[in-house]
């Protein structure tokens, strides 16, 4: 284990880094931060480092600068969450404020972070897998033509329209209604094809084969699996960190444009709300080694529903980019949480 003195070194040097992009050399820490010892004793402190791999000479550079591995310490033991500034808050809180659904909450937020961050973000839909049913609507519709509606406590909305073979009236649609919702009102969506399973059982013959489509329509409703979806923005963002990413750019946006990619890093992650932070050589198997990701969950009470983060270069602050994916995955949480 590294004693105190040499956590310091190594905080210093990862903050110089990050705010110069140039190697970190001992005179510089001795000028810049006040660590009560003397060159000769940075430089001893700075070869320990280097031979226990937490940074390195890159080419015949006189400074050095974080590994992976130097990274991964500073982020699991030394670094201290940057709060947001009033601004950053009022930002979050104008943009999120009474997006008109889902699919806004999750364009304004992804947008949002991106900015804050000066990233790529992701977010992903919240799954359905781990919602409820909030109350199912039925609206007939011109014709023989009804209107399905499955509405999540997640704020998640999906639809469906169906023929039948007969006029439906009023009265038997608004039986239809209150029959559905008293069967799967509060019931998961994987639940929801089950308890279904016997819902035109007494209706009569005339009746039973529009019930029958009305379920099928629920049900097919509540296994949708937008969940598989992703959405990101801040490409541009990663288009100016050209000097960290070099000529590895090109894979990381390739990587990025696959959908299953970004559901990889994201299902990698956490199933709580805790950050998960992974680095560089970490993200391996999603071609991404140039790369960190900031991940956080969100969701509504204790229920992760889906997760969001960012990707951007391992020289990365990483104290206000870990506060602001914890902040605005808290603030999208409560949007989900107000749907309800």
């Amino acid at each position: 284990m590294l004693d105190e003195r040499k956590r310091a070194v190594l905080r210093a040097i990862v903050a110089d880094y990050v705010r110069s992009r140039e190697p970190v050399g001992s005179k510089v820490l001795v000028e810049r931060h006040q660590l009560g010892v003397s060159p000769a004793t940075i430089r001893n402190d700075m070869a320990v480092l280097e031979e226990e791999g937490y940074i390195t000479a890159p080419h015949t550079s006189a400074g050095r600068i974080p590994t992976d591995k130097g990274y991964r310490l500073f982020v699991d033991h030394l670094v201290e969450l940057r709060p947001l500034s009033p601004s950053e808050r009022r930002a979050i809180q104008t943009f999120l404020a009474e997006p008109t659904d889902l699919d806004d909450a999750v364009e304004r937020t992804v947008r949002l972070l991106a900015q804050l961050t000066k990233q790529l973000a992701v977010v992903q839909y919240p799954s359905l897998g781990r919602s409820t049913v909030r109350h199912v609507e039925i609206v007939g519709l011109s014709g023989r033509r009804i209107l399905v509606v499955v509405i999540a406590d997640s704020g998640r909305v999906d639809q469906r329209i169906l023929e039948v073979d007969r006029d439906i009236d009023h009265e038997l649609l608004a039986e239809f209604r209150e029959r559905v919702n008293r069967t799967v009102s509060g019931a998961e969506m994987s639940q929801v094809a089950g308890r279904l399973a016997e819902f035109a059982d007494g209706m009569s013959e005339d009746a039973r084969t529009a019930a029958l489509g009305i379920a099928a329509a629920v049900a097919e409703a509540a296994t949708d699996r937008r969940e598989d979806r992703v959405v990101y923005a801040g490409t541009a963002n990663l288009a100016r960190e050209w000097d960290d990413f070099g000529s590895s750019l090109d894979l990381v946006f390739e990587a990025l444009e696959e959908q299953m990619v970004l559901l990889r890093l994201l299902g990698e992650a956490t199933a709580t709300r805790d950050l998960k932070v992974r680095i560089g050589t970490e993200n391996a198997a999603s071609g991404l080694t140039n790369a960190s990701v900031v991940i956080s969950g969100y969701g509504s009470d204790d229920r992760v529903l889906a997760k969001l983060g960012v990707v951007g270069p391992t020289r990365m602050d990483y104290p206000a980019t870990m506060s602001a994916v914890q902040a605005v995955a808290r603030y999208l949480g409560r949007i989900v949480s107000d749907t309800t």
